[in-house]
């Protein structure tokens, strides 16, 4: 058999595992919250609002008592297995332990589900890369082989419990691969809609985001777009240097356990007032796309959103950033949508918000096109005012970029100016030590 043959039934085989394994994390998630909370239907916010506040606070604590605790014995006892994706991508051959991220990567789960400030992506990214690195090995690939695999089954992953089938290969191929070039973009593609269609099994074939209206476009909307831009481009690069700060000084050992215990009880307290800010952020970015949300409400969400998750990342939990940073730009626009109506009305407040949602996811990846993508496969919508979201998102990754160039991956990465330590991995997890 050719190589070429062979990378072909091998991307095949990673993308069915990727949808496969991305489904079973959901499995996982699912189970924690309905468990947790005592919710069978609904939204996960309307689960945790029946619940008591003693049983939100013993949640959360016992959560991170329980993953704290499975964090240190993964990380103590499978210290020679690499679980970091990006260190395996860019400064490595893309090899990966199925083993230690299986592991790592439903305590992660877990801690979501539990309501911890963190994203359900983290898990099915990983597990994606994972298989990609273990079916090439036993494919007999070459390194150049493997590493674009990696990076296929985690754009994989995403694509399938997100149902975002051309985010993801742009994910893959723009952000973890680094290239738009042919010969990534279309094993990207074939893993992303293989892993997609396979999640359907068991996941809805639907927007993440749903009933968000195609918004109509106005002066307003795209005149603010220009200052919001820049601003959100500047406090994403605070929000990166808080993840990267934080990344650089995580507990180790006994530490940790405490950290995740503290950290989220502390977090469930805040959480009796403002449960929007638990769990990966759906709940809080679903009602701004539709216009719902108080000027002091989103200014207080836009606030706290980001630094549960700065504090989740600085307690050592390991999940994903993606989708706590949509939310938090969600917010942020809402907010900052709405104050510019005083100013000029006209403009739908959902709107302000979906602008607001691309400009940080984009600036937050330092990938505009992926981040415009995500955007609309996320809502389904977002073609109509897709103008004033290029200009804020463009605006915005451009500060990024120029100010600091780091993203919400890179920042956690080896000789980074503000100490991110060399064994942090993709979604925060030290991996060495």
């Amino acid at each position: 058999m050719s190589s070429s043959a062979r990378f072909w039934l091998a991307t095949a085989g990673t993308a069915v595992a990727a949808g496969l394994l991305g489904v079973l994390m959901m499995i996982v998630l699912r189970f924690v919250e309905h468990r947790a909370y005592g919710f069978h239907t609904g939204s996960f916010e309307s689960g945790v609002q029946s619940a008591s506040g003693s049983r939100r606070l013993l949640v959360l604590a016992v959560a991170g008592l329980f993953t704290g605790a499975g964090w240190y014995v993964v990380r103590r006892l499978m210290r020679a297995q690499n679980s970091d994706l990006d260190d395996a991508l860019w400064a490595g051959e893309g090899l990966l332990s199925i083993r230690r991220s299986l592991a790592s990567s439903t305590l992660s789960e877990i801690a979501v589900g539990a309501g911890a400030s963190l994203g359900r992506e983290a898990a099915p990214k990983l597990l994606g890369a994972a298989s990609g690195s273990l079916i090439s090995r036993w494919a007999g690939l070459s390194p150049a082989q493997r590493r674009l695999l990696v990076a296929c089954g985690g754009g994989a992953g995403v694509a399938a419990i997100y149902n975002v089938p051309l985010g993801g290969a742009l994910l893959a191929a723009e952000v973890l691969y680094g290239s738009l070039t042919l010969p990534v973009v279309l094993p990207a593609l074939v893993s992303s809609a293989v892993a997609t269609i396979v999640a359907w099994i068991y996941l809805p074939n639907t927007p993440t985001y749903l009933h968000v209206p195609s918004y109509h476009i106005d002066a307003s909307l795209v005149v603010w777009s220009v200052p919001s831009g820049l601003l959100i481009g500047i406090l994403t690069v605070v929000y990166i240097r808080l993840i990267g700060a934080v990344s650089a000084h995580r507990p180790q050992g006994w530490r940790l356990v405490a950290a995740t215990t503290v950290v989220f009880a502390a977090l469930g307290l805040v959480g009796l007032h403002y449960p929007q800010i638990l769990g990966n952020g759906r709940d809080l970015a679903a009602p701004t796309f539709l216009g719902i949300g108080s000027l002091g409400l989103l200014a207080a969400l836009a606030a706290l959103k980001p630094l549960a998750t700065v504090a989740c990342v600085g307690s050592g939990a390991s999940g994903g950033l993606l989708t706590p940073t949509l939310a938090t730009g969600a917010a942020l626009g809402g907010f900052l949508g709405l104050a510019w109506t005083h100013l000029w009305s006209g403009a739908p407040a959902g709107a302000f918000a979906l602008v607001g949602a691309a400009a940080m996811l984009s600036a937050g990846l330092q990938a505009p096109l992926t981040g415009l993508v995500l955007m609309v496969e996320f809502t389904g919508t977002g073609t109509s005012v897709i103008v004033p979201m290029l200009i804020a998102a463009v605006l915005a990754t451009t500060v990024a970029r120029y100010v600091d160039g780091y993203s919400i991956y890179s920042v956690r990465l080896p000789a980074v100016p503000i100490g991110a330590s060399a064994d942090v991995g993709p979604e925060g997890e030290p991996d060495r030590g």
